[in-house]
């Protein structure tokens, strides 16, 4: 999830204003924070102890670093563990990018051809290892008018995708660890067996080589499946469909995150309605979510 570029757009600010930096590298990218910033910064020549980097478990380091008295400000990225941290840190300032669901809003009258190449995107971009990956579509429609035309599209982008090693010239290479290809075939396996239909594979069955996961789809999804609500963080698109746009954002603000969401729509009108009620910190319209505007 982007460890090298997160870590630059914290520093930068933090250095520029005058401070010295702890930073605690995620368990995951520890490489990453110790050669990507840390050797970095100290063969360019910065002064020993303004740049720290520190390894090791949060669950076992993280309040001690986060609660030094000598810790005037604290910037934390992740998901639940965010609110741990919040409580702890007392009367400093503190910045957060945590997880989120990231619901996907496709009305009626979207640009369908559009929407398709940003769902596809958006969810399955870094094998859906992103924070602001489409991680649930919410297709609006009275039967199925819009994904008649809107999914043939999705599917046929998917089917394009190339799986292999992260070594070769491939769009869907392994997860992170062991850990969470399990926690993302556990997520797809309570779907299945609620009711949820797999589109892809086309044979209906998950798909996973050790820490490679295949790209999957997911129809009939319900808020009673964790799929629903629950991050991913893998390539797997869970999909519903929705009667009105009402009921799309009751079902996006469902959610106990809230990052970003995305809607597209050609109504100018309903684009801000829908935005000013989503409980998300930022809305894409007519595009994927991203860092960036």
């Amino acid at each position: 999830n982007y460890p090298l570029n997160l870590a630059g757009s914290k520093l930068g600010p933090a250095l520029m204003t005058g401070n010295s930096v702890v930073m605690k590298a995620p368990s995951a990218g520890a490489v990453t924070g110790l050669v990507g910033i840390g050797a970095c910064f100290d063969m360019a020549g910065c002064p020993k102890g303004l740049v720290n980097v520190v390894t090791g478990r949060g669950s076992e380091i993280g309040d001690y670093i986060t609660q030094h008295p000598l810790v005037n400000a604290v910037t934390f990225t992740g998901g639940s563990t965010g609110l741990h941290v919040a409580k702890g840190v007392s009367m400093i300032p503190i910045q957060m990018e945590l997880g989120g669901k990231d619901p996907c809003i496709v009305t009626k009258d979207a640009n369908m051809k559009a929407a398709a190449s940003a769902i596809v995107k958006g969810a399955f971009s870094y094998s859906g290892q992103r924070c602001t990956a489409v991680k649930v579509l919410m297709i609006v429609e009275d039967k199925d008018e819009v994904s008649s035309v809107l999914m043939p599209m999705v599917m046929e982008g998917v089917k394009k995708l190339k799986v292999g090693s992260q070594y070769e010239d491939n769009d869907i290479t392994p997860v992170i660890d062991k850990k969470s290809a399990a926690l993302i075939e556990g997520l797809v396996t309570d779907a299945t067996g609620k009711g949820a239909k797999m589109l892809l594979p086309e044979d209906g069955s998950f798909k996973r080589e050790g820490n490679l996961l295949w790209p999957t789809i997911l129809t009939g999804i319900t808020s009673e499946m964790k799929l629903m609500y629950e991050e991913q963080f893998g390539p797997v698109l869970p999909i519903t469909s929705v009667p009105t746009i009402e009921a799309a954002i009751e079902l996006a603000n469902g959610s106990p995150m809230g990052l970003q969401a995305s809607v597209f729509t050609q109504d100018i009108d309903q684009a801000m309605m829908i935005s000013d009620q989503l409980h998300a910190g930022t809305v894409q319209i007519n595009g994927a979510p991203a860092r960036g505007p």
